[in-house]
This record gives structure tokens, C-alpha cells and sequence, in this order.
């Protein structure tokens, strides 16, 4: 599931993941090291907000 930081507007997207901040692609959301910030703005992951992914039609 995607999630958006609420500060910037940044969008986690799993099937890419981070990695140029240690995170592999397919990482989900909810499986993020704690220490993880927005790759964008920097802010905790408190100011994100998970996101219903669009279903496939």
C-alpha cells in the first residue's frame, strides 16, 4: 500500500522502495525501519498517511 507524506505531498510507492536510503524495492509501507524519514522533506513518518491503491481494471 502507498503512502503520502502530508508535509510535501512525497508518495511511497513499495514496488520501488528507497534505496538510495537503505529501503529495497518491495518493501511495504508498514514493514519501513523506524528510523526511515521522507526522502523529500525529511519528516517522520508520523506525517504519513496510508493511501488505497488503485484497483487494476
Amino acid at each position: 500500500m502507498r503512502c503520502a507524506c502530508l508535509m510535501c505531498g512525497y508518495i511511497y510507492y513499495p514496488e520501488k522502495g528507497d534505496p538510495e536510503h537503505g529501503v529495497e524495492p518491495g518493501t511495504e509501507a508498514s514493514e519501513l525501519p523506524a528510523e526511515w524519514t521522507c526522502p523529500k522533506c525529511k519528516s517522520s513518518q508520523d506525517a504519513f498517511a496510508m493511501m488505497e491503491d488503485e484497483e487494476e481494471e
